[in-house]
């Protein structure tokens, strides 16, 4: 069907077949504006008019099912497992030929059929009365003579005979209910049975006649659209059939980066069109990032895969940046001390590097019984191997545990003089510099710790990818075939990763000596190869400039971390701590400086405890209130005397509270206290007294507070 007859889409797809595809149809007109957009399936299809469409394939997906009587419409899958029986014509057909050319093609398979006439016809000496039903038996075909259908008549008393009936021959003649069904599928693979109506079998739900139409899926292209399209054939859209006059089009198909990796070597360099440019979420962060937008066109000169190192700042007042380097940059790098905050991450470390040496950064009190040794600021481990060590248990029944652990040796060094004299532990402090001490460090166990380095090299950046990851380095000498080395600014960075990526070397029109690496993993956009001259003489192209360092946002490391991480085991857990035998803490063997916090615990324990425990603060058992004193004994509190020196507080006894009326009988009490402390050989009773004085006048300004 060809010329520029518009016909209906779902009319036109149900005429072809597959033996004549492709076919080029030209969208004409439909009950959409132009530009109109199909949600189908999830699926954008969107057709305007003068559109070119190349169909390619169609499949036979359902069958769009319609009521005569009421026009309803609803579609069925193409595998319904329901039966259908013809619906006989009400017209008349007037000659047997005529009637039988309207049955299926196989017709031997759809026998026998049965039908009547309404006129008197004599065959030879047999003479066939009007309104006899005759049921078709076969088709009977004698080389050189006309084709006759053999018929089985029913006549009275149950008597029945055969006859041969010529399909020319005239008449009026009218189908029969038949006890013929079919299926879907049956009906749509025969053109002469979907020209029929048709009604289900054992179901009352649709009696009325229905009208069988297919829907197909059809597979298509698009010029400027990306690949292979599907859409239904019941759009309502109507197309013209073009392919004669349009053989000589050429549909341009886009492709993603992705599939510009697969093209073949020879198609590069090429000029390629942007059809559909980066979302906003692009994880790149770089100057040619802007200008790919549509319709924008490049030069793809060529693609492989890169070696690619990510660095990453360190965090400070600004916002950490990230950069996707070459391993071909110039510059050299000085390895910086790299910093732990677990065993574990020594662990890993050592694994790649031997003779590791760290400085211990934050204290670590001992937990015997979680196998936790003691660690001071300073101390200076170096790792040596990871073994098994047996946690010790808090009683004989129980089972012992058995951990991973770091065997480490610890460098000593010389503790600094110590201010107080009264420390009994002096005898017990090693003094031997440079001596190993063995200590077990669980995996588990959280600690902070720095590399001691004395490594002053400077490296490449294609040597420092083969170490054991992350590394903090610093650049000390910058590329210099760069204009601007983003780099070399940073006091400090970080080695996150390496990785092999595949890309595409590309550079605008405008300079196209100036390339870049596109990583086709990690950007999305689509363009497609033009016909369009290089920018320069043939069999001339420039030297090319390629950038060494791509900035990059944070999403990329996420996502970079994410793919990383996957397969890593986690970090060992703690072992079960028992409630009932655990322990409190051990003080640290290590002799520490005195602090004042120290000071005054020694000034704590001078006091004896039952006095201290009733004159603390916090402490749940206070002194009872007072009572409220009588009105008739009120008088105005006197004059707060002068306060007393140091001198006269040790000799004299000690005050009352000169606002808060006291009862006799307790004043007298603490009174002949403290006199008796006067005689006293010991000199803390007077200390006693002088820390009662303070901590009462904590608690009136507390309690004013």
């Amino acid at each position: 069907m060809a010329g520029t007859n518009a016909l209906p889409l779902q009319q036109l797809i149900a005429s072809f077949d597959s033996s004549c595809l492709p076919k080029i149809l030209q969208v004409s007109s439909g009950v959409y504006f132009q530009g109109s957009i199909y949600e189908i399936s999830g699926s954008e299809v969107s057709f305007s008019t003068g559109d070119l469409i190349k169909v390619i394939n169609i499949e036979l997906i359902s069958v769009c099912c319609e009521d005569i009587s009421n026009n309803d419409k609803f579609e069925l899958p193409i595998n319904h497992a329901g039966l259908f029986r013809i619906v006989p014509e009400k017209m008349a057909y007037s000659t047997i030929e005529e009637m039988v050319s309207l049955r299926p093609v196989s017709l031997d398979s759809c026998l026998p059929f049965t039908f009547s006439t309404h006129s008197k016809m004599t065959f030879g000496n047999f003479t066939l009365g009007c309104g006899k039903a005759l049921t078709v038996l076969s088709i009977e075909r004698h080389e050189g003579e006309e084709d006759q259908i053999r018929c089985h008549v029913q006549g009275q008393q149950e008597a029945s005979a055969e006859v041969c009936i010529p399909l020319s021959s005239r008449g009026e003649f009218y189908e029969c209910e038949s006890e013929e069904v079919f299926t879907l599928r049956e009906i749509m693979s025969s053109p002469s049975l979907r020209s029929r109506k048709f009604h289900f079998i054992n179901t009352t739900k649709y009696e009325h006649p229905l009208v069988l139409s297919p829907i197909y899926q059809v597979h298509a292209v698009m010029n400027l659209r990306k690949n292979v399209f599907k859409f239904p054939s019941s759009l309502e859209v109507d197309v013209v059939d073009v392919t004669e006059e349009c053989k000589d089009v050429n549909f341009v198909m886009p492709l993603s980066l992705t599939e510009v990796i697969s093209q073949p070597d020879e198609s590069f360099p090429a000029v390629v069109e942007i059809m559909e440019g980066p979302d906003t979420s692009s994880p790149f962060n770089c100057s040619w990032l802007t200008e790919l937008t549509k319709n924008e066109q490049m030069v793809f000169h060529k693609k492989g895969t890169s070696a690619m190192i990510l660095l990453s700042s360190l965090k400070s007042r600004k916002a950490q940046q990230y950069f996707l380097v070459s391993q071909h940059y110039g510059g050299r790098f000085r390895k910086r001390p790299r910093v732990f905050n677990s065993v574990y991450e020594l662990y890993v470390a050592s694994i790649e590097a031997s003779g590791l040496k760290v400085s211990v950064t934050k204290n670590c009190e001992e937990a015997e019984e979680e196998g936790l040794p003691v660690l001071s600021v300073g101390d200076q481990l170096e790792v040596v191997r990871c073994e098994r060590m047996e946690l010790p248990c808090g009683s004989s029944n129980e089972p012992k545990q058995s951990v991973e652990a770091l065997f480490c040796y610890r460098l000593q060094e010389p503790d600094d003089e110590d201010d107080d004299d009264d420390d009994d532990d002096d005898d017990n402090v090693v003094k031997q510099e440079d001596e190993r001490e063995e200590i077990l460090l669980p995996l588990y166990m959280q600690g902070h710790f720095v590399e001691i380095l004395t490594d002053n090299k400077k490296y490449r950046l294609k040597d420092l990818g083969k170490n054991s990851l992350p590394l903090d380095v610093k650049v000390v000498s910058r590329d210099t075939e760069l204009e601007s080395d983003p780099l070399a600014g940073f006091a400090c960075l970080r080695i996150e990763g390496a990785m092999l990526e595949p890309i595409i070397q590309a550079s605008f029109l405008h300079t196209p000596n100036h390339c870049f690496e596109i990583p086709t993993q990690w950007l999305s956009m689509s363009v497609f190869f033009t016909k369009d001259p290089l920018p320069w003489p043939s069999g001339q192209p420039p030297k090319c400039h390629v950038d060494k360092v791509t900035e990059v946002k944070d999403t990329f490391f996420y996502e970079f971390r994410k793919q990383g991480s996957s397969d890593e085991a986690p970090p060992p857990r703690p072992p079960k701590r028992n409630v009932l035998s655990s322990k409190p803490p051990k003080k640290p063997k290590h002799k520490k400086k005195s602090s004042k916090a120290d000071k005054l615990q020694h000034l704590s324990d001078s006091v004896p405890t039952n006095k201290l425990h009733n004159l603390t603060i916090n402490s749940k058992k206070r002194p009872p209130a007072p009572p409220p004193p009588d009105s008739a004994d009120d008088q105005p509190p006197p004059v707060t005397p002068r306060k007393h020196s140091v001198a006269e507080m040790t000799t004299d006894k000690a005050l009352p509270n000169t606002y808060v009326k006291i009862e006799k009988p307790m004043k007298k009490g603490l009174l002949h206290d403290a006199s008796a402390d006067v005689d006293s050989d010991h000199d803390y009773e007077t200390v006693d007294d002088t820390l009662v004085t303070m901590i009462k006048k904590a608690q009136e300004d507390i309690m004013f507070y």
